[in-house]
C-alpha cells in the first residue's frame, strides 16, 4: 500500500480533481491525502484577520465569495444530482461552522477551526466525487487519529494506534481518502502540523502504516538541480538520498519541506515526488541511497541576516561560544549558518524578529556588525571530505561573486556560500554552467 498525497494546484479546480481521481483509480488500493484547494487556505486566513480586526463586513463577504466559489466548482464536479446535493449540503454546512464566529470574539482555538476547514472541504468533495463515479472509498477523519503531543509534536504512538482500526474496519475499499495538515492537539482540540503541512501527514500516515512508498503529487516533475524561476533548462533529479533531499528543502527547494521526510527515512519507506500534470513523468526518488560521488543540485534560501561579533579579548575564553548561543536560544531564534575565526564569529538567522534584543545581549561581548538581505547558497550532493576536489569546483564557479561566508564539513552533503541578494541570481546560473554543464 502507498500513501498517495496531493497538494493544493492538483485539486486546484473539478477539472483536477477529476484527474486524480482518473489516476488514484488506476493505482490499486492506496491512502490518500489531500490539501485543500488552491487560494482556500488564503481566503480562510483573510476570513480570521478580519474577524481578529473586527471588520464583520469584510469578513461576511469573503465568507459568500467562498461559498459561491464551491458552490460552482461542485456543479462542474459533479453530475449525479444526489451526490451533487450532499456534496453541496456537507460543504455548506462546513463554511456555515465559519459564519458561525462572525457572532464572537475569535481566538487562537477559532482561527485553526477556520483554517482548518479547507481540508475538510476539499476532501468531502474528493468523497462524494469518488462515490458518484462508483469508487469505494473509505473517508478517514484525520482528526480522528492525527494528533500532536503537548509539545506540538507528533505523536506517533497515538497515530499508528487510532489509523489502524480504521483501516481494518474497511477491508474491501478502493481507496482510502483523508486530510493533510490537520490534527488534534494534547487538550484535543483541532490543531495544524504547521510544518510541512499535507506533506508531513502523508509521511506521518506512511510511517503509521509501514507504507511501501509515499508519493507526494505536485505540479512539478520532481525536485529540479536548480531552481526553474531564475535559471534555465533546469533538469529533474533521478535520485536523492534523504539527507541530501532535507538539505535542498531547508535551503529553500519549495516542492518539499525539510521535516516531511524524517517518519519516511526513520522507517526506511521511499518518498517519490511527482507530478500531477504529467503524472508519467518518474520524479525524483528520495531514500536511503548509496553515496555516488555527484552533486546533485542547488537550492538558494532569501531573507538572511547576517551577525558577526568580533572580540579578541573574548572569543578564546571558556565559554564564550555556549554564551553567544545562549543568546539566540533565549531569543528562539535558530541559527543556519556559523563560521570562527580567531577574532570573531559569524552566524546567519532567517527571522530577524527579535534582531535589535539579540545584538543588544551580543554586544556585552564585542563588536556586532550586521549584513542584512543575504542569500545562502547550497550545493548538495555525495560531499564527503575525502571526495576531493567539489569544494574547489563550487568556490571556483563563483570567482565572480563577493562571498561573505562559506559552511563546508558540518555536513556530508552540503556546501554552503553566503552572499549578496543581488548576486542570487547569477550565482545559481553560474553554479549550473560550472557543474552541471
Amino acid at each position: 500500500m502507498n500513501v498517495m498525497k496531493f497538494g493544493g494546484t492538483s485539486v486546484g479546480s473539478a477539472q483536477r480533481i477529476k484527474n486524480v481521481a482518473s489516476l488514484v483509480s488506476s493505482r490499486g488500493r492506496n491512502i490518500v491525502v489531500l490539501s485543500a484547494m488552491s487560494g482556500t487556505t488564503n481566503q480562510l486566513l483573510k476570513i480570521t484577520d478580519s474577524l481578529k480586526s473586527g471588520d464583520i463586513s469584510e469578513a461576511s463577504t469573503l465568507i459568500g465569495q467562498l461559498r459561491e466559489k464551491y458552490s460552482k466548482e461542485i456543479s462542474e464536479l459533479i453530475d449525479d444530482p444526489a451526490y451533487r446535493d450532499e456534496a453541496l449540503s456537507k460543504i455548506g454546512g462546513i463554511i456555515d461552522s465559519v459564519a458561525t464566529k462572525l457572532d464572537k470574539k475569535i481566538e487562537a482555538i477559532d482561527e485553526k477551526e477556520i483554517v482548518a476547514c479547507g481540508e475538510l472541504m476539499s476532501t468531502n468533495m474528493m468523497d462524494c466525487y469518488m462515490r458518484s463515479i462508483g469508487m469505494n472509498v473509505a473517508f478517514l477523519q484525520a482528526l480522528d487519529f492525527m494528533a500532536v503531543d503537548d509539545q506540538g509534536e507528533p505523536d506517533l504512538d497515538y497515530i499508528e494506534a487510532h489509523i489502524a482500526p480504521l483501516i481494518a474496519i474497511n477491508p474491501d475499499a478502493d481507496v482510502y481518502l483523508t486530510q493533510g495538515f490537520i490534527c488534534r492537539n494534547a487538550d484535543g482540540e483541532i490543531d495544524n502540523l504547521q510544518r510541512g503541512g499535507s506533506d508531513y501527514s502523508a509521511s506521518l500516515i506512511g510511517a503509521a502504516v509501514d507504507a511501501d512508498e509515499i508519493e507526494i503529487w505536485t505540479d512539478i516533475d520532481g525536485m529540479h538541480n536548480n531552481d526553474p524561476r531564475f535559471v534555465e533548462g533546469t533538469k529533474p533529479v533521478s535520485k536523492l538520498h534523504f539527507e541530501e533531499a532535507a538539505e535542498l528543502a531547508y535551503f529553500g527547494a519549495k516542492i518539499l519541506h525539510p521535516t516531511c521526510v524524517l517518519p519516511a527515512k526513520n522507517k526506511n519507506i521511499p518518498v517519490r515526488l511527482l507530478n500531477t500534470m504529467t503524472p508519467e513523468a518518474p520524479g525524483t526518488l528520495i531514500y536511503n541511497t548509496e553515496a555516488d560521488y555527484k552533486i546533485k543540485a542547488i537550492a538558494a534560501k532569501d531573507d538572511i541576516t547576517a551577525i558577526k561579533i568580533k572580540s579578541g579579548r573574548m572569543l578564546l575564553a571558556y565559554g564564550f561560544l555556549r554564551k553567544v548561543f545562549e543568546i539566540f536560544e533565549t531569543h528562539r531564534t535558530p541559527i543556519d549558518m556559523i563560521t570562527t575565526s580567531e577574532v570573531g564569529v559569524s552566524v546567519t538567522i532567517d527571522n530577524d524578529r527579535n534582531l535589535d534584543a539579540i545584538v543588544e545581549d551580543l554586544s556585552a561581548y564585542g563588536a556586532v556588525t550586521i549584513d542584512r538581505d543575504m542569500v545562502i547558497v547550497c550545493v548538495v550532493g555525495d560531499l564527503e571530505w575525502k571526495n576531493r576536489g567539489f569544494e574547489a569546483e563550487v568556490v571556483n564557479a563563483l570567482k565572480e561573486i563577493p562571498i561573505r561566508m562559506i559552511s563546508y564539513g558540518g555536513s556530508n552533503y552540503n556546501i554552503s556560500v553566503l552572499i549578496r541578494k543581488e548576486d542570487k541570481q547569477k550565482a545559481l546560473n553560474l553554479l549550473s554552467l560550472h557543474l552541471f554543464n
